[in-house]
């Protein structure tokens, strides 16, 4: 039987996968799929969101008949805090339909159950974070299932990231982030912020249960699709006297799948033994807790006086990606439960200064930002933010410096690079001159970048010479983001008996010409059950 937990060593399935080819979930085409670059062991997805997170799978295998009727394993009548493990405080919870009996869910239980490495390292991850993800859901009187959507989402991987640049455990874009009370700015963003993401991926799945009359799992598939969409579909199936649960819905290929994807992952949960495998226990009590700062402090400074490295603060922290946390707050950070308080004792002793870890430096003729920055190893970016600078600098002025400069964790420096290319103020591309003895290496490092994000932005490869008085580009001079949010996708939609172009129009918020057009139709082409239309859809993610 295969154990999934936290430790690394591989794992083989009890259940043999099927050798067959991938097979969609429903019979339009998926739209294309966002990309994050953050599980590259990951199977490869088939439709998924994120990279890392499986959609649709090979041919289902049919589900073990005693699957939609197991009985969970947990004690009933237990309060919440009398399971020794989270999971069984989970099951317990589980409030959901299991979608028996619906064809897609099977495929994707199949997947899962055949991918058990995968779920091996989303539920490693989810360690750190599950409790505090199921004791908001209890405190809500939400369904525990929901506690499963970043396995859906990001594989529990905080920094995951999406062509859509959605970002964190919960995906979301930074539109919905700010919507939903997510700040987002040089030095932090929310979005990936371990305890403020779950308060607004739930905040946002309330509302959405509310506007969708108590229908958890249209909730969920407006969660990944956008309330608008889900909103048309069930109006058009009002409209022709059609039932509106999310099974009788036209939604796009990839909400289709995603709401197959929870209710698999809830029922694998439920009764891993009758697919071969056995979650190791997650311990029900809190792996962190939230310690205030009052101010800001170097992460690297924290770390080492809370006695834990600096790669698992950032992982309980992942939404600051800088060296140090954000002085305009919030002031918190999250420590493992055993480290919490001799933190908190050794921040007192500190001063401003050393907490922060700077050291001054008064302004002498000729010195620039940039030199001030060459001087002390660190950016032009860090020396701004770290003194309030809007303008150039005065002979006298008493300028904080860092006093060391700490290399950054990659994700972390990744994550930074996000949002260096895509910052909303740089409509210029910010341009550096090489220096004789630099390298893209030493660039990218002395200005916080990941090298390979700064060799795409200038064309070269990571290892390319260059020469003295070089031009390199920082940034990409835009003053938005790509990715599909506010752009367009095209998938096809497949015509049903009954459909007109005005319906089909009316449901994706085209016009009639435009539907027309995209397909090479006159206004007297005549529609026949079956036939592919292209469609160009503005999309949205959360």
């Amino acid at each position: 039987m295969a154990t999934l937990g936290s430790t690394p060593a591989p794992i083989t399935p009890t259940v043999a996968p099927e050798a067959t080819a991938p097979a969609p979930v429903a019979s339009a085409p998926a739209p294309a799929a966002a990309t994050a670059a953050t599980d590259a062991s990951a199977p490869a997805p088939m439709d998924a969101s994120v990279s890392g997170v499986p959609s649709a799978p090979a041919s289902p295998a049919p589900a073990p008949a005693a699957a939609a009727d197991a009985a969970p394993t947990q004690l009933a009548g237990l309060a919440p805090d009398q399971y020794g493990d989270l999971f069984d405080r989970m099951r317990a919870g589980f409030k959901l339909d299991d979608g028996t009996g619906q064809r897609a869910v099977d495929q994707q239980l199949h997947w899962y159950a055949s991918n058990p490495d995968y779920l091996q390292r989303a539920f490693g991850r989810a360690d750190l974070y599950l409790y505090q993800i199921v004791t908001e859901l209890e405190r809500r009187g939400m369904p525990l299932e929901l506690a499963l959507l970043p396995v859906v989402e990001s594989a529990f991987e905080p920094y995951a990231y999406s062509r859509a640049r959605a970002s964190g455990l919960w995906q979301f874009i930074p539109g919905t982030g700010s919507r939903f009370g997510l700040k987002q700015d040089w030095w932090y963003d929310g979005r990936r912020d371990i305890v403020e993401s779950t308060r607004a991926a739930l905040d946002y799945l309330q509302h959405l249960h509310d506007e969708f009359d108590g229908d958890w799992l249209l909730a969920v598939a407006a969660y990944n699709c956008g309330e608008a969409m889900v909103e048309r579909a069930v109006d058009m199936n009002r409209a022709a006297h059609r039932p509106v649960t999310f099974w009788d819905l036209w939604l796009p290929g990839e909400t289709r799948a995603y709401v197959p994807k929870l209710l698999a992952m809830k029922r694998l949960v439920r009764d891993p033994e009758t697919y071969g495998l056995e979650f190791s226990p997650i311990p029900n009590s809190p792996y962190f807790a939230r310690i205030a700062t009052h101010a800001q402090v170097n992460l690297k400074i924290a770390a080492e006086i809370a006695g834990v490295s600096p790669e698992e603060l950032y992982e309980l922290n992942p939404a600051f990606h800088r060296w140090a946390t954000d002085p305009a707050g919030p002031h918190y950070l999250l420590l493992p439960v055993d480290a919490a308080d001799v933190f908190s004792e050794n921040l007192e002793q500190l001063s401003p200064d050393q907490r922060l870890g700077v050291n001054h430096y008064g302004v002498r003729r000729g010195d620039s930002i940039a030199s001030v920055a060459r001087k002390f190893h660190t950016s032009v970016n860090v020396i701004r933010e770290l003194n309030d600078l809007t303008g150039g600098l005065t002979v006298g002025d008493d300028l904080r410096v860092p006093s060391a400069v700490s290399e950054l964790p990659a994700k972390v420096m990744l994550a930074a690079a996000r949002v260096d290319g895509h910052g909303r103020s740089l409509r210029r591309a910010h341009v550096q001159v090489v220096r004789r003895g630099d390298s893209l290496w030493t660039i990218a490092r002395r200005n916080g970048m990941n090298v390979n994000t700064l060799a795409s932005l200038n064309g070269m490869h990571p290892g390319d010479t260059l020469r003295a008085g070089q031009h390199i580009r920082l940034t990409s001079g835009s003053s938005g983001g790509s990715g599909r949010s506010g752009g367009h996708r095209r998938l096809f939609y497949t015509v049903r008996e009954g459909d007109t172009v005005t319906q089909i129009a009316r449901l994706f918020q085209c016009s009639v010409p435009q539907l027309l057009a995209w397909n090479g139709l006159s206004s007297g082409s005549r529609l026949h059950a079956g036939q592919k239309l292209r469609i160009r859809l503005h999309t949205r993610h959360h």
